[in-house]
């Protein structure tokens, strides 16, 4: 079985490594094919069918032999050093990310991160932090606490550690988005940091294991930031910068995006103030901010509702569409059977079933949310 398994992923990083397969062409492929290892075997005639397949993509099939063995390659260096590979269809890739338009195809990981929390915050801001940044990030964080969630963030200098070093003060799961491979920590002075959050948290990256590191790696790292976050919050930030790229990308991903206003003198407030100017970010003034934005209630408190599901009381599909809805809240079940791989047929008697039990309600044009519980 683990031989099955191990076959089948080099496939999957196969099929990632060919160029110009985005989520849309990957997502048709294995709709079509059933699996990346299908894929690779089907012939010509058929592959020329499947819709978004274009005669320069076929072309790949004279360098079949070349993307299978870099693909072994990776899979083997990732064993050795004790890395997680995650593709786009292993059930444990981060929900969040799917449905946006970039999404990685394959994600590398250390640690006992789980991609699917039921809560999530982004915090993030300029390298150059003052002091009073530091103070706002590790009082953010502490506000945060009761709420228990996952802190994410990019193990930069600045603002990105000090998130990181606070969720851990306060036992919570912190993950950090690397624009390095996984086992090149950068920068160097931040190891031991990484080192301790890989109990409750981890690192994960898009670069696989000897990635050589390139200034255009960390844009690319702060989409998949600005997607695994319910919320972003930015703390200080300069008229530039990588703080601001996640923001706008966040924003454009309709997530919710709170900036800290600042001293209008203060070059590192200035990106914060434009932000809330734009109204591509609303003012960060304490945790009931994102109480209201997220319907969030403190874990514990009398009263709440946190969805909160025993997930082993399921089959594994119903575990999947769980998480989804976990996460997106309310879905249309064309967007679920696309997300989930699975025929609309197929998941519509599953929703049945589902909503018969009392786990689920639908809505208005065919969408479908979790009962509270």
């Amino acid at each position: 079985m683990q031989t099955q398994v191990k076959d089948e992923q080099i496939f999957e990083i196969a099929l990632n490594l060919i160029p110009k397969i985005g989520p849309a062409v990957y997502r048709s492929i294995i709709a079509y094919t059933g699996s990346a290892k299908s894929f690779f075997e089907m012939p010509l005639g058929k592959l020329s069918k499947i819709p978004k397949i274009n005669k320069n993509l076929l072309s790949f099939r004279n360098e079949t032999s070349r993307f299978l063995k870099e693909a072994e390659t990776i899979q083997n260096n990732c064993l050795k050093r004790n890395i997680d590979i995650i593709t786009f269809s292993d059930k444990n890739f981060p929900q969040r990310l799917k449905g946006l338009d970039d999404c990685p195809m394959m994600i590398f990981k250390k640690g006992n991160t789980q991609f699917n929390p039921s809560r999530t915050i982004g915090i993030v801001g300029t390298r150059n932090v003052t002091e009073y940044g530091k103070r706002i990030t590790r009082k953010i964080v502490e506000d945060l606490a009761p709420y228990k969630p996952t802190i994410i963030s990019g193990l930069a200098y600045g603002v990105d550690i000090e998130a990181h070093r606070s969720a851990l003060a306060l036992e919570l799961p912190t993950m950090a988005v690397l624009g390095s491979s996984v086992e090149q920590i950068y920068p160097a002075l931040h190891k031991n940091t990484a080192e301790s959050m890989m109990e409750a948290g981890g690192l994960l990256s898009e670069f696989p294991p000897g990635t050589v590191m390139h200034p255009t790696n960390f844009p690319k790292r702060n989409r998949i930031i600005a997607g695994l976050s319910d919320a972003l919050i930015v703390v200080e930030a300069a008229k530039k910068g990588g703080a601001l790229i996640t923001a706008e990308i966040a924003y454009s991903y309709n997530k919710e995006v709170f900036a800290v206003p600042g001293n209008l003198q203060a070059p590192f407030s200035e990106g914060c103030n434009n932000l809330i100017k734009s109204m591509k970010a609303s003012i960060y003034t304490g945790p009931k901010d994102l109480e209201e934005s997220l319907s969030w209630s403190k874990v514990g408190q009398k009263g709440e509702h946190t969805n909160v599901w025993d997930l082993s009381a399921f089959n594994h599909e119903e575990q999947e569409i769980i998480s989804l809805l976990q996460i997106k809240k309310e879905v249309e079940i064309d967007v679920m059977a696309l997300e989930l791989n699975t025929s609309v047929s197929t998941l519509a008697m599953q929703l049945l079933n589902l909503e018969f039990q009392g786990f689920i309600i639908s809505l208005p044009g065919k969408r479908y949310k979790l009962k509270m519980t």
